[in-house]
């Protein structure tokens, strides 16, 4: 009995000992899978940084170095580790370059933090000495900026081929950098000069030819041949476009029925009514002066039948069908007209106005091209090309990076060096204002200091130099 009761007490001491050594595992599992993640972008940062295949669960295969990508496709499963992908999503969605430097730059944090809990820091002393040293390095970087004036196109220039240098695309920086900075210029509204929604910049991927071939369309394109049914027109001048949300095709019933004609003399009236109402309808928008449709995509039945398009023909009018429905609104503002959802609301002053619309054959494809729009909404349109699916996405993903790094400048208007130069810098600063701090806050800055210094370790180590030798 009395061995019984001496052991209890101590089974329970030994109860909650355990309980705390649980806490410590998990941290220490949460930050080693998320360490583990950052490690795996972290041979793709910078100029001289590998770059990742990757193959998907349906045996895609991507070519890229955009940290976002490259964390999108990776299944991970571990929670903390998906914080960091989150982590590198927000960062391309905030600012859109610097995802893989985010991750690696967090993974450096991370194995601090494990340092100071190893040596029995308590985890909000820690939180909170993160937070305070955060706001101080804003500071120290924006006192080393150098402000920048947006009319300085050869600085926006230069930032955007920085960022396209680690791209796979980088020989083409010389025509992308350009293109990605007029493009943003050229959708900045005089109203509120410091958002640009990158939205109005559309971006067009079609195969064949190289990216060299890519190209700033001051108007629209569109990814689709023009209707070529019954010989209508394929190339329009003075085009008056109009942009319709109805179906040109006879009418349907709202119920799933059949209805079985017995006798010919009413099968030709049905056809006959048929006939009229398309007519009507084209008589009607004939009447407009409207020359060219963009007929969006119906859900409900056929937007045009054969009948239709062949009166269209006849009418001299472009049809392009098909229009997607996201596409509208970019349709319409670029146009400077408005959609029209009912054939009875088909009006002259709805309509938009360019010198030329026509349809150009590229590579295997054709697009649709409409220039010298008049009154042209604040939007823009590249064309990429590329001679495989690889090269195309990821010159698209190179260059909506570029595009988000001026759009950055434009709404803050300063630069800094670059090349880890600001990390040393604030590694420093940060070293030197740790020692004002006392107490065990001074010690987690310190490492916290420390740990920026993996960006240019990094760098130099993918480099193939020697990065402790370059870091000192």
């Amino acid at each position: 009995m009395a061995a019984a009761t001496a052991a209890q007490p101590r089974s329970s001491k030994t109860e909650s000992y355990v309980d705390n050594k649980r806490k410590e595992d998990i941290r220490q599992a949460n930050i080693k899978a998320a360490r583990a993640v950052a490690d795996a972008v972290r041979t793709s940062l910078g100029p001289k940084g590998m770059d990742k295949m990757i193959s998907t669960a349906n045996g895609e295969v991507i070519i890229t170095n955009d940290g976002a990508t490259i964390l999108n496709k990776m299944e991970v499963l571990q929670p903390a580790a998906k914080m960091l992908v989150d982590l590198s999503k927000s960062q391309d969605a905030a600012a859109g370059d610097g995802t893989t430097t985010v991750v690696v730059i967090a993974g450096a944090l991370l194995k601090q933090c494990l340092l100071l809990l190893t040596n029995g820091i308590h985890p909000t002393v820690i939180s909170d000495s993160l937070h305070k040293a955060s706001t101080k390095a804003v500071d120290v970087l924006t006192a080393m900026a150098v402000p920048l004036e947006l009319s300085d196109r050869e600085s926006l220039i230069k930032s955007a081929s920085t960022s396209l240098n680690s791209k796979v695309v980088s020989q083409y920086s010389t025509l992308l950098a350009p293109l990605a900075v007029d493009s943003v210029l050229s959708v900045v509204d005089p109203a509120k000069p410091d958002m640009v929604d990158l939205r109005d910049i559309k971006i067009v991927k079609k195969l064949g030819g190289t990216v060299d071939d890519t190209e700033l369309v001051k108007g629209l394109v569109f990814d689709k041949k023009a209707s070529h049914a019954a010989g209508g027109p394929t190339r329009m001048e003075n085009a008056k476009i109009a942009v319709i949300q109805f179906q040109v095709s006879p009418p349907k019933t709202d119920i799933e029925q059949s209805i079985v004609v017995s006798d010919y003399t009413q099968m030709d009236r049905i056809l006959k009514e048929e006939r009229n109402y398309i007519l009507g309808m084209i008589k009607k928008i004939k009447a407009s002066g409207c020359n060219v449709l963009l007929i969006q995509k119906s859900i409900l039945r056929d937007a045009v039948t054969d009948l239709s398009l062949h009166y269209l023909a006849k009418a001299k009018i472009m049809v392009i069908k098909d229009v997607e429905r996201d596409d509208i609104e970019f349709i319409t503002k670029t146009l400077n007209c408005l959609p029209i959802a009912n054939i009875e609301h088909f009006r002259a002053e709805k309509l938009g106005h360019a010198d030329l619309v026509e349809e150009v054959s590229l590579g295997d494809g054709k697009i649709v091209k409409v220039t010298g729009i008049k009154d042209m909404g604040k939007t823009t349109t590249v064309l990429i090309r590329g001679s495989n699916q690889l090269v195309i996405d990821e010159a698209e993903r190179s260059l909506h990076d570029a595009l988000c790094v001026v759009r950055c400048l434009v709404s803050k208007r300063f630069l800094i060096a670059g090349g880890g130069a600001p990390e040393i810098e604030l590694s420093r600063q940060l070293g030197a204002w740790s020692k004002v701090l006392h107490g065990m806050e001074g010690y987690c800055v310190r490492s916290f200091a420390e740990a920026l210094e993996v960006v240019p370790y990094t760098l130099a180590e993918n480099a193939g130099l020697n990065p402790i030798a370059i870091v000192t």
